[in-house]
């Protein structure tokens, strides 16, 4: 399928470059990069032999050309690459809210995928969106991100403004969860050093229970909730009226809605 051509190579796609040299799907050499100023991984990759800034022939030669610039960039990437293409060069488009018919104009009619990953993938533990009108652009895509994680595929791309407030941001919010968690073991009388230790190894071990047990959340919860006991009386305040399902259901809607923006 010919070199892969990536636009921009910033945190996602450099998590995108460790996460395929790490499942041997992409060697160095079957790279070529575009970014002014590409991350630590992207340079990586440059000094063991991936093309930084080709030139209009090398780009023909690219198969896949994955869009990983930021939203409001999308066009001037396109514009600047469009007619240097193989005219069967697929798209693969990480920029979020951005409809795969717009770009697919954008780029003289080529078959687009649309993906929203997640940076995970840089360990092998990614999860991706996916949606394609086009087989063989889906297949391209499901390949290349499946080799770095799960793979979802949506029948809508409607569907992609959720997807990406769902999955696509949600590692900050687990973040954020973390990190407001050791501010409480703090305010609580732990040393910062111990409550960064116990929330982060928690939390790191709960996500792995989640993931090699199989068993639904709710279950798992009920199973380190004893009645009338320390952990039921913190969920009355985390699932009360004001807890987390209200307050995540504002920021899904709110990332979602930024999304829908986002496209135009």
């Amino acid at each position: 399928m010919g070199p892969l051509l990536m636009l921009g190579a910033g945190r996602m796609g450099g998590a995108l470059i460790s996460g395929w040299r790490l499942a041997g799907l992409m060697k160095p050499q079957d790279l070529m990069i575009r970014d002014p100023q590409p991350g630590d991984e992207a340079q990586a990759a440059i000094a063991a032999g991936a093309l930084h800034d080709p030139d209009a022939a090398a780009m023909r030669r690219a198969g896949i050309v994955l869009l990983a610039v930021k939203p409001q960039l999308w066009r001037e990437a396109a514009a600047q690459v469009s007619e240097a293409l193989a005219p069967d060069a697929v798209i693969i488009s990480i920029a979020a809210g951005v409809a795969a018919d717009d770009i697919s104009a954008a780029f003289g009619g080529r078959s687009v995928a649309r993906i929203m990953p997640t940076t995970a993938a840089a360990i092998g533990q990614g999860t991706a969106s996916l949606y394609a009108a086009d087989s063989h652009a889906a297949d391209i895509a499901r390949r290349l991100f499946g080799a770095v994680g799960a793979v979802v595929e949506l029948e809508d791309e409607s569907l992609m403004h959720a997807a990406t407030a769902t999955s696509g941001s949600a590692p900050a919010y687990l973040y954020a969860f973390v990190e407001a968690l050791e501010g409480a073991g703090a305010a609580a009388g732990l040393s910062p050093e111990a409550a960064r230790t116990l929330a982060r190894a928690t939390i790191s071990g709960a996500a792995a229970l989640l993931a090699e047990s199989g068993a639904e959340p709710a279950e798992l919860r009920r199973q380190v909730t004893s009645p009338g006991g320390t952990t039921q009386a913190a969920l009355e305040v985390l699932m009360g009226p004001d807890g987390l399902a209200p307050l995540l259901e504002r920021a899904v809607a709110a990332a979602a809605e930024r999304s829908r923006v986002l496209g135009g």
